[in-house]
């Protein structure tokens, strides 16, 4: 497999489609609300969890073109420890940034999943965040994911019921999970992203132990983080990996912290490259 890792200003010379639609930087206001644009819709669903034995909360963000009669993909959005289904939309505000983006005709209509990945009874996040019992409830969030969850969305929503029409990403802890869960299970997803990887984030050779199965199956593997945060060598080390093994990602890495000035922005660029044909040429490692 060739290395196709090309600069940034080769990418804006290349002719195409792919070219004209990668940006290096998310445009002025992105993340503002603006009027006169359909706007999106978000349910709050409550599934049933096999796997907690208990009734489980979730919020679903549906394009403003959803209709009945269609099928569409869905990406899994993630949070990190210190929050649960709610903290996207409390500090991310994705459905702002989703509806913008349809505006301006650069998404391709799926549908947004906000579970709580902390898979337990008690899955609220007060107290200490950082008990043995919580973050172990993290790990078994893969079990309720793959059979819990998407088995609901898959039946009561228009989905496409395939691997390459499921996205998974996240911030912080859920950007390890995203890793650890998509990069685990690529006979379920196709299209990985990683916001700001926790320590929960497997070490590379473990979590690619077949870096040629990866990257014949992966379609878009996006890690991301802010150059100034103190968990910046977690998505280093991922993507040192994947260099040494020639396995196509995009790495991008911006001013900022371990804040969602980073996540929205990962949010927003990585959005845009799902669900549509792959043009490996776009792919490569990007420090603003």
């Amino acid at each position: 497999m060739k290395n196709l890792f090309v600069c940034l200003f080769s990418l804006l010379l290349c002719s195409g489609i792919y070219a004209q639609e990668f940006e290096k930087q998310p445009a002025a206001n992105f993340d503002q609300e603006r009027t006169g644009i359909p706007k999106g819709k978000i349910d709050t669903i409550t599934y049933p969890s096999q796997t907690v034995d208990t009734l489980r909360r979730a919020f679903v963000y549906l394009p403003p073109s959803y209709s009945e009669n269609e099928n569409y993909p869905v990406l899994y959005l993630l949070h990190g420890i210190g929050g649960d289904e709610e903290e996207w939309l409390r500090g991310g505000t994705p459905q702002v940034i989703l509806d913008n983006l349809y505006a301006d005709g650069k998404l391709e209509p799926m549908i947004v999943v906000l579970p709580n990945g902390r898979a337990m009874k008690d899955d609220r996040a007060g107290g200490n965040v950082m008990e043995p019992e919580k973050v172990a409830a993290f790990a078994t969030f893969e079990k309720d994911l793959l059979n819990d969850l998407i088995p609901f969305i898959e039946t009561n929503y228009q989905v496409i019921k395939d691997r390459e029409s499921r996205a998974l990403a996240g911030l912080s802890m859920g950007g390890g999970q995203s890793l650890n869960f998509g990069l685990g299970n690529l006979d379920t997803f196709a299209w990985v992203g990683s916001f700001s990887a926790a320590p929960n984030t497997k070490a590379p050779d473990e979590l690619i132990p077949d870096p040629e199965a990866v990257g014949d199956l992966i379609k878009v593997l996006w890690l991301s983080c802010g150059d100034e945060d103190r968990l910046l060598r977690f998505s280093e080390r991922t993507h040192e990996y994947l260099d040494q093994h020639n396995i196509p990602h995009f790495y991008y890495i911006e001013p900022g912290g371990h804040d969602f000035k980073v996540w929205k922005s990962g949010l927003y660029m990585f959005s845009q490259l799902l669900f549509k044909p792959v043009d490996h040429s776009l792919f490569g490692s990007y420090k603003l």
